[in-house]
């Protein structure tokens, strides 16, 4: 059986491809441990800066779960297995200390929107389509849909799509907010790779220390994050390249970060 989820590194970047076209890459148990796998893997790789994250074949990013094993599941085997490892899995995502990229290349329904909104930056194919349809199926959204929506474009926009059901076009997600960019489909993965070789290019070690205040920050009240905020930029100004990248900048030439 060919992987379900590759790994590819590209300089800095690394390419997660989630990878059952024959499903239209819908996650189960075992693509799902796959993925955790290839997370860690790029995690650990101290030459990868930032993660692409996108899915195999034409016509699918992740077009969600697979609806016949929910379909013999009870709540609470549900609620320990299949629901424990998607939110596991997706908060590991969301967390991760280094920048991640969705490239969007087609549906990407259910827990492929799911999948998405633990990302930091979503760039959309113009043929890619979002939406969470569970309560179609008698559900909701259960890999942490429901809240991170909710948090991330206009409340009452996160509540018509989620009772309703319907499935929307990457023009109308970048309208309200909740990806970045559409490009024509050809051109979806050299923009991922441009953007994420741009990341790429700032010092790792500082990109770390915000994307640790933007998650952190995010679940504080504001007196707290802005705590925060002065902490970990007091970190930062400990850094050589803080000091390397204000030296360039009078020194009027490119930056040369090294990660401490």
């Amino acid at each position: 059986m060919e992987d379900r989820v590759t790994l590819e590194r590209r300089q800095n970047v690394a390419l997660i491809t989630i990878n059952r076209p024959e499903t239209l890459n819908a996650l189960d148990m075992d693509t799902l441990a796959a993925l955790d796998r290839a997370v860690g893997a790029a995690e650990a790789d101290a030459e990868v800066r930032v993660l692409v994250l996108t899915g195999a074949g034409n016509r699918a990013f992740v077009a969600g779960g697979d609806i016949a094993d929910l379909n013999a599941r009870q709540g609470l085997a549900h609620y320990l297995e299949l629901g424990e490892r998607l939110h596991t899995v997706f908060r590991r995502i969301e967390t991760l200390d280094k920048p991640t990229i969705s490239a969007v290349n087609g549906w990407a329904l259910g827990g492929g929107t799911e999948l998405l909104l633990c990302t930091d930056i979503r760039i959309a194919a113009d043929s890619a389509r979002f939406g969470l349809p569970e309560v179609n199926l008698g559900l909701f959204p259960g890999a942490g849909g429901s809240q991170r929506l909710l948090r991330q474009v206009a409340p009452c926009k996160a509540r018509e799509l989620m009772f309703l059901g319907d499935r929307i076009t990457a023009q109308d997600a970048e309208r309200i907010g909740l990806i970045n960019k559409v490009v024509p489909v050809a051109e979806l993965m050299a923009e991922a790779f441009a953007m994420a070789d741009a990341i790429a290019g700032k010092s790792p070690l500082v990109l770390k220390l915000l994307k640790r205040a933007l998650v952190d920050g995010d679940e504080m009240p504001l007196r707290s994050a802005l705590r925060h905020e002065q902490a970990m930029i007091g970190l930062v100004l400990d850094t050589a390249d803080a000091h390397e990248g204000c030296s360039a900048f009078l020194d009027k030439r490119p930056a040369a970060f090294r990660g401490v």
